[in-house]
């Protein structure tokens, strides 16, 4: 009877040890430039990750935000580049340990790339691919104090 009871507790600590594990990449990481700092969160089942500051966050005119001058689509241009999701629609896969199908903006080239991320001690690889993952580029993160 011991045995079916400590079962049974097992498999209702799964789920919450699996979103424990999915939930390791919220909070504020430093870029690998260490010139911006991105909050990741979680909305329902998806993580997003949103740029809260960055080295340079006013024009050279020192009156007004910088905006996403690169941005393919002219019409967000104007947008501020702080507080915009740059991290979209990540879905923990608890296989492989990544977060995956998400998306990345770039505002330095203003493309959005296909994505997934892996979690390694306080270091974060993202990955940006066009197609296939194979063909893309890393970037590391840190986690911010």
């Amino acid at each position: 009877m011991k045995t079916i009871i400590a079962a049974i507790c097992l498999l209702l600590a799964i789920p919450a040890f699996s979103k424990a594990q999915a939930d390791a990449i919220n909070g504020v990481w430093l870029n690998e430039e260490k010139d911006a700092k991105i909050q990741i969160y979680r909305n329902g089942n998806q993580y997003f990750g949103k740029l809260i500051w960055m080295v340079k966050a006013m024009e050279d005119d020192g009156k007004s935000p910088r905006k996403d001058a690169k941005n393919t689509n002219t019409a967000l241009r104007n947008r501020p580049l702080q507080g915009l999701v740059i991290l979209s629609g990540f879905e923990y896969d608890t296989d492989d340990a990544e977060w995956e199908d998400g998306k990345i903006y770039d505002p330095k080239s203003g493309k959005t790339y296909s994505s997934k991320m892996k979690l390694k001690g306080n270091t974060l690889d993202i990955r940006g691919y066009v197609g296939v993952s194979m063909f893309g580029r890393t970037t590391t993160w840190t986690r911010s104090e």
